[in-house]
Formats: structure tokens, sequence, C-alpha cells
């Protein structure tokens, strides 16, 4: 089977060649391209240590020389004046893992396979050259064919050198919709604790990857091997949570499953529906009709999402937005334009489309109960939302029409008052569209100081 290389590949590798090493194409664009798709980036293994390879190629950047990195710029072949980055590392043998992440040392070695066979999953350790094809040691392919994440070799010792792979083996698995083999999986039940030892950062990075995959619903992998037991376990107790009420079908955690398969595959989508009822464990009674219920529940999933955001080195804005998208996914009006104003002020303007979806995709995660109606009342509230923001209506002191410099010239003197009136002018113009002009609020601020 031939795979296409990038010139620039196709470059790198001949002039290594050329000089008498090998050199291949390696991981994960060689398993993009058997599936058909464009890969993300082109990693290059070969038998030349990095300062030979450093001697090659013009332009270079010391990446990680002690682990045999170097990166090589070449010229764009697509952007004039542009530079592009491919990875170039030294065939090598991992030494003892002290970090359950990094290797103390590695030792170089001029042997393909030596090199393929510390690599993560069966799919990732396959190489590709034009004149050799490519090299498959591990049956790669037919993992690919079966839909199998295998990992290399024995998978304790793989997870025992860097156990971010065990979620990356669930991460992969949800990217391209497949499965984990017994053994392997067996293996991320009884290594699952040793990913306390990874970094935040580390755990955030494979949680998005997992969260935006078109299969979002693998997250419950996280839960039955247990990982999710360490790194997330607010998940575990929602999982555990049953809903005796007509509204539901599904335990918390189940109906959380659900509902991000439910909403649009963005980063702030999917992690709304991931924590918006995580603080239902915490809120759960049980009232005179029989029912279970949940009061309050999104304050307290807005303060468990920032909590474990937080902890995983989410950036503020990220924070920000997946919180306030969280506190307020319960939070409805009726379909009127004076309560839609209001909200979208109180929910925000940057969120609010985004706050519809985060409904939505609740609603239909929910029991077929009056679900009909709760989507009808969404879609009335999104199209007066676009009826406003169409119209240009008032919906936030910047769009009122006057400001605290015509509150000055009118002899209200600078101080919290100012804020005070303009917050008042907002609450009758979001009441009432039409009382959004100058003159009108002037003559306001003139009686309400009479």
């Amino acid at each position: 089977m031939n795979i296409t290389l990038p010139e620039s590949v196709k470059k790198i590798i001949t002039t290594l060649k050329e000089a008498g090493y090998d050199a291949y194409a390696v991981g994960g664009c060689v398993r993009d391209s058997l599936l058909n798709r464009i890969p993300d980036d082109w990693d290059i293994t070969t038998s030349a240590l990095p300062e030979q390879v450093k001697e090659l190629f013009p332009r270079t950047i010391d990446t990680g020389i002690k682990h045999g990195t170097v990166t090589i710029l070449m010229r764009s072949t697509h952007k004039e004046s542009a530079w592009e980055t491919y990875e170039v590392t030294t065939y090598r043998i991992d030494g003892e893992y002290e970090d359950s992440r990094h290797p103390k040392e590695v030792e170089f070695t001029d042997n393909l396979l030596e090199d393929l066979k510390r690599r993560d999953f069966t799919i990732n350790a396959m190489a590709y050259n034009e004149e050799s094809g490519i090299v498959d040691a591990f049956h790669g392919m037919e993992d690919l064919e079966r839909g199998i994440i295998r990992a290399v070799g024995n998978p304790i010792e793989r997870f025992t050198e860097d156990a971010l792979r065990m979620m990356r083996a669930v991460r992969f698995a949800a990217q391209l919709g497949y499965q984990i083999e017994e053994e392997t999986k067996k293996a991320i039940k009884e290594l699952a604790p040793t990913l306390r030892k990874i970094s935040g950062e580390r755990i955030q990075v494979e949680l998005i990857k997992l969260a935006t995959s078109n299969h979002p619903e693998k997250i419950k992998l996280l839960y039955e091997t247990g990982i999710t037991k360490v790194i997330m376990p607010e998940f575990d107790i929602a999982m555990e949570t049953p809903q005796n009420h007509p509204h539901h079908c599904y335990s918390v955690g189940e109906h959380t499953i659900h509902s991000m398969e439910a909403v649009a595959n963005r980063k702030i989508l999917r992690l709304a529906m991931l924590f918006h009822d995580m603080g239902k464990p915490a809120k759960h009674t049980v009232g005179q009709d029989g029912y279970d219920h949940f009061h309050g529940h999104a304050e307290e999933s807005a303060k468990i999402a920032k909590t474990v955001l937080r902890r995983l080195k989410f950036d503020n804005d990220t924070i920000d937005k997946v919180t306030r998208l969280v506190l307020y996914h319960d939070y409805k009006m009726e379909p009127e334009k004076k309560y839609v104003r209001r909200a979208i002020y109180k929910i925000g303007e940057d969120i609010f489309k985004d706050y519809l979806q985060v409904q939505r995709a609740d609603i239909l995660a929910q029991s077929h109960y009056e679900r009909q109606e709760k989507l009808e009342r969404v879609e009335n509230v999104e199209k007066l939302y676009e009826e406003i923001m169409r119209d240009k209506e008032c919906i936030s002191l910047k769009t009122l029409a006057v400001n605290g410099k015509d509150l000055m010239e009118a002899g209200i003197a600078p101080g919290k008052e100012i804020g005070v009136i303009l917050k008042e002018m907002l609450e009758l113009v979001l009441e009432d569209n039409t009382k959004n002009n100058k003159e009108f609020l002037l003559n306001y601020l003139k009686n309400r100081n009479n």
C-alpha cells in the first residue's frame, strides 16, 4: 500500500537516505494516511544521530536533543516565505521511567523495530517510506481494520512507562470510534491510580480531545476503567446517582453523556454539558410526591465546574464561559421580548446562543415527557433573540441611549450614583425598548431628581 508523502517529507527522507541513513514517516501521520485522513503533522524517525541530522539541514531547532529530536524547518510549498516544521527523531530505546511520563535516559539505536516497540499503540507503531513501504511489525493495519486500540507488547509495561497513555487509549477510541482491546483495558483498570502523577495540563489536553471527538459518549470508558475516579471523582458520583422523575429516564451521569452527544462539537458546549448536572448528587432530595428533586443544583454544578476546571489548569476564558453556561443551563423565561432581553443581559450576550444550545441538548437527553413543549419554548425564545439582535434593541449598558458622560452633563456628580442611575434606566429599557432614547431617559432623570 502506498502513502502520498508531502514534498517536504519526501525531501527530508531522501536527504537522510542519500547520506547513508534510514528514515521513515512514523506514527500518527501513517495511521491517518491509512484512514484517508489528512495528518495534522508529519513525524520522521531515522537511524541518524541528532548531530548528523543537523549537519544535513541548514535550518534546525534543538527541540529535544537529549531524547534524539531535532526540528527541521523547510520552506512551505503552499505559502510563499512561510516555514513548515518537521520533527526528526533518532531511533531510540527508552530507559527506566521514574515519573510515569518521561524516561530517565534514552539509548540511541540503528534498529527501527526497537524504536517502534517503545510506542504506545499498534496503530501508532507503523513506519513508511517509498522504498520499503509500510513497516508494520505489530499488526497495526489489522487493528485499524478491526477498529481496535491495542497497546504495543505488554500493556502493563506501556502504561507503567507513561500513565497518560491510558487516557490516550480512551481518547483514540473516541476520535476513531474504536473499542479498546480487553488486555489493554484490563491494564488501564489496574494502573489508573498512577494518573495522579500526571499534571493537570496534560490531563486537560486529553480530556478536551475526548470531549470534542465524534464519540463523546466514550467518556463512559473513563468511568468504567477507573480513570475518572482519579481525575474527576465528581463524575463517578453523578454516574451513580439515579433520577426518579417523569422528566428523566437516565441516571445523572448517563443523562450527562447523552447531553454531550446532543450538543454541537465545540469545546465550550461539550464541557458545559459535562458539568451542567454535576451538582445534583449534593442537592438530591425526595419530595412528598415520591420523586427525586435537585433544587439548587445549577449553582452547585457551577461551583464544581470551576473547581475541576481550575484543577485541570484551564484558561480563564474557558472557565468563565463554561461556569456561566452551567449556572444558567436551567434558567427559563416566558417567550416574551422583555423577558428575553433581561435574560440576554443576565446570562451574557457573548454566550446566549450557546445557552440556547445547552438547553436544547439538556432537553434531548431527558425523557420524552413534555419534550415537544420544552423544545418549542426554546425555539420561540431563539426567534425573539434573533429579532432583538437584528433590530439592535438595548440589552446592556453599552447599548443604552445615554452614558455616564450624559448624566454628568445633566448635573450628576461623578461617583457610584451614576452606576446606580444607569442600571435603573437599563431596567426600564429592558422592560420596554421604546424607552431607549436619550430624550426620554434624561426626562426620567429630571423627574427622578425632583
